[in-house]
């Protein structure tokens, strides 16, 4: 199959070498063969088929904009024989759209205008078929038709307009921004794509670069603060520039970016401001501002004040924006002290580029003058508050404090003082209402109040509406003016089964006053039972106190309960002492010591004791008491004293003054001590008693001891002697107060120091005393009873 080509008469001269080219390269077969060679062809083809099909281009012009189709080439079949038997079918890219093929001849045509910018090339494929039975007679074979390019695209930017930022006062020469132009044309072939850069609008403040499109600063010191914004127009033309290209604009906005090239300025060489006396610290003054030509942080400030009288009362500070300088109080102020103030204050720029150091110094300084206004102020106190520490046993009336205000103007007005009930509702303090002497009017108790914070108020007489307020802190301090008493445990147990020195309960002690050196208290068993055989106390020395059994053998039989007083004591002066009783029961416990029962269990009788038996037996026994307390009755009124003869008593006396005596604390009696043997006054037997020594001396100053001792006879006598001579001292004392006094003299004979327990006239008496009387008298004459041996056994002991 052989391959026509025809070019169109348009392509002219130009495509003439390239097809001479082309044709060049085709195989003979496409070129024709002579009749030789047909006919041996013809001869071989009944022995094999030889493939005549020959893979080929064409080429084709862009933009074809004649009336008639555009004629491409010619496909052509050696078994073509022109009879119009074989069919050549076209498939391919754009087959039936854009190309068509005469299946008769194999010419074939473009339908459509070409643009290589669209498609560059088109690939076919050609097969040639029988008519009449369509069995291909030759292998189908692909070509391509190429589209050639011609100069018909400008150079366009496809990212304008642009937008670009370069310095102020930049350099010539500095690069602003780089342009590329596109252009659609084949770059492999001719000069269609090839752009050069030129500037249309813009001179002379830029330029830019013919080849690489780099706009550039083309004048020196562009100042922003003159202008900011340019506007430039940039051309891209193709074909090198030559005439007859193509060409495409575009615009560049430049916006010139702020540089620290100008210094900042006051507006003003001097501000005015004034202020209230009252303002407080941290009120705005006024404001200054040091306007600066350059924006953003080339712009900002930085204030301080440099010089000035009121450097040190006044601060100054940058707004949020730093731009403005604020004024502010720093101390307060007083217009009767200083009524005006003077500052010195500099402004400079915190961002500095050292490039333009030489258009410096980049700060300035101005004047500003405050005047303080004179405002009506309330009272001033001396101190902003008090701190008072006073004891808890300060006597009513006492000055606490004396607190002072004054009027801080210049009229300084009188000053009354108060106190803010609020703060004192109790009333315990009041003030002197012109000196403000702060005293009290109710005793203080620190137990109840530890601190007492008072608000004294001070007013203007000529104007009311002025108040001021201190507060007053009074804090009570501790006098040891409460006993210890023992916490929590007043009552305990002890087993049965307890042994001795069983530990059976730890006791504490609280105390309401708090010393500064802490609590230390001492503990003991009271005077009383101090030797009691049951019980003993240990003091632990460390504010408790342990109490142990004495013995062991306990029973609910014997006793139940037994009753101990504990002595307590502080260690603070003056020391406060208390007894608390502590209650023990004796219980039945179990081996671990948990108590089983605390009630006395009753005596179990024997089974074979009858009903009886049992009431006679009570009956005896209560026969029995009832004689007992007969009898101690009768003995009971038997040694009552029997007073016949009143001068003979001479042993008690009742003396009446008309004042009342200090009772049991009154020391300043005569001994007593003296009246119990009187004998002893005279120590016959050469036995000096100490005691007794300053009073015979005390009366030697006064009545002669021969007198003393001659005045009547016996012993009576002597005691009657003894209170004569008292008498004469007392009359002879002008010193002595006039106590009423009861004084008994209880001379119980010879024998003991005690001597007898009788009445005043038993001492004469011979005859045998029973003591079973004591008995009844308690648990004071206890120990007394068990010297006379008549202690009852089956009583049983209360510790």
């Amino acid at each position: 199959m052989g391959v026509q080509v025809h070019l169109p008469a348009t392509a002219g001269s130009f495509l003439l070498p390239v097809t001479l080219c082309v044709l060049t390269l085709l195989p003979q077969g496409l070129l024709g063969k002579s009749g030789d060679e047909e006919n041996t062809r013809s001869s071989a083809l009944l022995q094999r088929v030889k493939r005549g099909w020959v893979w080929n281009q064409f080429f084709v012009l862009e933009e074809y904009t004649g009336l008639e189709p555009l004629y491409i080439g010619k496909l052509h079949s050696d078994m073509d024989k022109g009879d119009g038997s074989i069919k050549y079918i076209l498939t391919g890219d754009g087959a039936g759209t854009t190309f068509t093929i005469d299946d008769s001849t194999g010419d074939i045509h473009a339908i459509q205008r070409l643009d290589r910018e669209v498609k560059s090339q088109y690939v076919l494929r050609a097969q040639a078929r029988n008519r009449l039975t369509d069995r291909p007679l030759e292998p189908e074979s692909e070509f391509i038709v190429k589209i050639q390019d011609i100069n018909d695209n400008e150079p366009k930017f496809l990212d304008g307009p642009y937008q670009a930022t370069v310095p102020e006062m930049s350099r010539i020469g500095t690069s602003v921004i780089q342009l590329t132009a596109t252009d659609a044309d084949d770059p492999t072939y001719g000069n269609s794509a090839r752009v050069v850069y030129s500037i249309l609008e813009g001179q002379p403040y830029f330029s830019v670069d013919a080849k690489t499109g780099v706009v550039r600063v083309s004048l020196t010191d562009m100042d922003r603060e003159t202008r900011e914004n340019y506007t430039i127009l940039i051309q891209a033309k193709d074909m090198g520039g030559q005439l007859g290209g193509l060409a495409g604009t575009t615009t560049v906005n430049i916006t010139l970016s702020d540089v620290n090239d100008n210094p900042p300025v006051f507006d003003q060489r001097l501000y005015q401001m004034s202020v209230p006396e009252s303002a407080p610290v941290g009120s705005v003054v006024g404001r200054i501002w040091a306007k600066d030509r350059d924006i953003g942080v080339n712009a900002e400030m930085k204030y301080s004040i440099i010089d000035g009288d009121g450097r040190d009362t006044f601060d100054i500070s940058t707004d949020a924006t730093n731009l403005f300088g604020i004024i502010t109080v720093k101390k307060p102020l007083n217009f009767e002290n200083k009524p005006s103030y003077t500052l010195k204050v500099e402004g400079a720029n915190t961002h500095l580029d050292p490039t333009f150091r030489h258009r410096g110094p980049f700060k300035d300084v101005t004047i500003v003058h405050v005047s303080v206004e004179d405002v009506d102020e309330p009272p001033l106190f001396g101190s902003p508050a008090y701190y008072i520490e006073l004891m808890e046993d300060a006597e009513i009336g006492t000055v606490v404090k004396t607190v002072s205000a004054r009027d801080p103007d210049a009229a300084n007005n009188t000053v009354r003082y108060s106190i803010d009930r609020s703060s004192d509702p109790e009333k315990f303090f009041y003030i002197e209402i012109t000196s403000g002497m702060l005293m009290t009017v109710r005793s203080l108790d620190r137990e109840e109040v530890g601190w007492h914070n008072i608000t004294v108020l001070a007013m203007e007489m000529n104007n009311p509406t002025q108040i001021a307020s201190v507060s007053v802190a009074v804090r009570v301090l501790d006098v040891n003016d409460n006993p210890p008493s023992l916490s929590h445990y007043l009552e305990t147990f002890v087993c049965e089964n307890a042994k001795a020195g069983q530990l059976i309960q730890t006791v504490t002690a609280v105390d309401p006053d708090e010393p500064l050196g802490g609590q230390r208290f001492y503990y003991s068993l009271a005077p009383e039972a101090a030797n009691n055989p049951n019980f003993t106390l240990r003091d632990n020395q460390d504010n408790t106190a342990w109490i142990l059994t004495r013995r062991g053998g306990w029973s609910q039989q014997d006793q139940t309960v037994f009753y101990l007083p504990i002595f307590v004591s502080d260690g603070e002066q003056p020391m406060q002492t208390s007894t608390s009783t502590l209650t023990i029961r004796v219980c039945s416990c179990d081996q671990e010591g948990n108590v089983m029962s605390c009630n006395a269990e009753a005596y179990s009788l024997p089974a074979s004791l009858s009903k009886g038996a049992l009431i006679a037996i009570l009956a005896c026994i209560f026969v029995l008491l009832v004689m007992i307390l007969l009898m101690l009755s009768l003995r009971t009124h038997r040694k009552k004293p029997y007073l016949c003869d009143e001068e003979e008593n001479v042993h008690e006396n009742i003396v009446r003054y008309d004042d009342e005596g200090g009772g049991e604390e009154d020391t300043e009696a005569f001994d007593i001590a003296a009246m119990w043997n009187p004998r002893e006054v005279h120590h016959p037997l050469g036995k000096i008693r100490q005691d007794m020594m300053p009073e015979i001396e005390s009366l030697s100053r006064y009545v002669p001891q021969p007198c003393v001792i001659g005045v009547g006879s016996g012993e009576d006598s002597n005691v009657h002697g003894y209170v004569l001579a008292k008498l004469l001292e007392a009359d002879l004392d002008p010193c002595a107060p006039p106590y009423d006094s009861l004084q008994t003299y209880a001379y119980e004979g010879e024998g003991s120091v005690a001597e007898s327990l009788s009445s005043l006239q038993s001492g004469t008496s011979n005859g045998d005393h029973e003591y079973d009387y004591l008995n009844d008298w308690g648990p004071r004459f206890k120990k007394l009873a068990e010297m006379y041996g008549v202690l009852e056994t089956n009583t049983p002991p209360m510790w």
